[in-house]
């Protein structure tokens, strides 16, 4: 992992929740055509594929946010 200063990892973070809220809303653009009938098998791949990303995304920045609430503990 990357030595980043505290003010790095916050902004890191901060730019990584934005992916992830623009994630969701692609996700949610593409639930909607499903739940409207405009659904195809493209279309319901690309919500899969966004959704998948969206949980990695998540999970990356759960680990930053322990990784910099352990170093603001320790400093």
């Amino acid at each position: 992992m990357e030595n980043l200063s505290l003010d790095e990892l916050r902004a890191r973070i901060a730019d990584l929740e934005d992916e992830a809220a623009r994630l969701s809303v692609t996700r949610s653009r593409l639930h909607h055509k499903i739940d409207f009938g405009f659904e195809t098998a493209t279309t319901r791949d690309r919500e899969r594929e966004v959704s998948h990303e969206r949980s990695a995304l998540h999970e990356r920045i759960d680990a930053l946010k322990e990784e910099l609430r352990l170093r603001e503990e320790a400093a």
